[in-house]
Order: C-alpha cells, then structure tokens, then sequence
C-alpha cells in the first residue's frame, strides 16, 4: 500500500478493534526509512495511549473462530 492508498482508503475519525475497544485515527504517516505508510492513532479508554501501525495491518482481514472481521471498523 502507497502512502497515497492509505491517505484515501484510512480516513481520520473513530474506529473499532476486532476485539471491541474503540480508537481515535490522528494522521497518515510515513516511515523516515523505508516511506512505509504508517497509521497514527490513539486509543479511546484507558490512558488513551498514542500507537503506530502498518496502514497495510490496519486494514487486514483477522480469522477468528471460523469467522473473518476487519482487523478495524469505521464506526462514526
């Protein structure tokens, strides 16, 4: 996935985990090395911590008990 790809396919905005806690998509960025684009986001519980993650994992499919979930739903 191109930075680009990710910019138009990941929106800003709030977003649900597979296993159910909420988050909080703050930008697209890219690695200084490799220009891997890169989702920043914040979780919306706990110590509402900021995380990095693979734009390409962010939109994976998971396999869980016999059924497929987007590893992250949209949910605004």
């Amino acid at each position: 996935m191109t930075y680009k790809e990710a910019l138009n396919t990941i929106p800003k905005g709030k977003y649900r985990h597979y296993k159910g806690n909420e988050y909080e998509v703050l930008e697209i960025a890219q690695h200084s090395e490799t220009l891997e684009p890169l989702v920043v986001y914040r979780a919306l519980y706990g110590e509402y911590g900021v995380w990095v993650r693979p734009a390409e994992m962010w939109n994976e499919i998971i396999e869980k008990d016999g059924k497929s979930f987007r590893r992250f739903e949209r949910c605004e």
